[in-house]
């Protein structure tokens, strides 16, 4: 269902998209593998709840995530990763772990390193283990606002 409702979404916001299927795979790293392009092209989704609010990371499959550098950016008390029945709730929709990164279809805030936003083009999975979709990344931005933030 969430595959089909982000498509349906970019279809009526008019905005280009390519859609690629691929084996199962569970981890954006195995993504990028198989569908033969680089941890670089492959964009990873990491929800971390900061002081008892999702929010939503984006950047490159290779990237870590560090929780003491994001709590410092954000000014938090508290940073940590979601849990599975947490996100379980929220992307009711989507396979876990395969959540797209347009948080604001989840009323979720959005924050993208600043590596990804210099990319022309982000490849995401679309809600599915077996299913991605290509964007340009100004299009990415400006239906989803997110907030460049270096949290790696």
């Amino acid at each position: 269902m969430c595959k089909e409702r982000l498509m349906s979404y970019l279809y009526y916001i008019e905005v280009p998209f390519e859609l690629q299927h691929h084996r199962t795979a569970f981890t954006a790293q195995d993504v990028a593998n198989s569908e033969h392009i680089s941890n670089k092209e492959m964009t990873k989704v990491v929800i971390v709840t900061v002081d008892g609010t999702m929010s939503m990371l984006v950047s490159h499959a290779s990237h870590r995530v560090d929780m003491l550098k994001l709590r410092d950016i954000l000014g938090a008390q508290e940073v940590r990763l979601s849990m599975e029945e947490e996100l379980s709730q929220v992307f009711s929709d989507c396979g876990v772990g395969a959540m797209p990164p347009f948080g604001r279809m989840y009323d979720l805030p959005v924050y993208v390193d600043p590596a990804l936003a210099k990319d022309e083009t982000i490849v995401f999975q679309a809600g599915t283990h077996t299913d991605t979709m290509r964007v340009k990344y100004q299009d990415f931005a400006r239906l989803v606002k997110p907030t460049i933030a270096d949290n790696g």
